[in-house]
């Protein structure tokens, strides 16, 4: 049964009452410091614009900045060379394929990118270089 004395009150947060002498805590300057654009009514009002690169350096360096694009990790032909067989099929999601080294085996490569270098090596090895997405 609800009685007045199951009531819960909803709690208020006191505003700060300014002004009220020195006794109160907040007399004198009333919290707002000494002279100044701040100090003076309506003195903050033109001081909330910042430009972008100033508010990026107020944010946390522990938040951070995460691209939309990631970098992409590399790998060479060397690499590839050494680690596949003759006629393999490759998958290289989040990859790009670099032209450092040679390939003489047929491999059929999918990666996200590749370099003209690369790209021309692996058809001349006779193998192919398919562009696929990035997950």
């Amino acid at each position: 049964m609800l009685t007045l004395n199951k009531l819960r009150t909803n709690k208020r947060k006191r505003t700060k009452r300014l002004g009220r002498g020195n006794s109160s805590g907040r007399g004198t300057y009333c919290g707002k410091g000494n002279k100044g654009q701040k100090a003076r009514s309506g003195g903050r009002k033109g001081l909330k614009l910042f430009g972008l690169r100033q508010t990026f350096s107020k944010i946390h360096k522990a938040q951070g900045f995460t691209s939309l694009y990631p970098k992409l990790e590399t790998i060479n032909l060397s690499d590839l060379e050494k680690q596949y067989k003759d006629g393999d099929k490759v998958d290289l999601k989040g990859y790009k394929v670099l032209g450092d080294g040679e390939l003489k085996k047929k491999l059929t490569i999918f990666a996200t990118a590749f370099s003209k270098k690369a790209e021309e090596a692996i058809k001349k090895a006779g193998g192919q270089a398919k562009k696929c997405g990035t997950k």
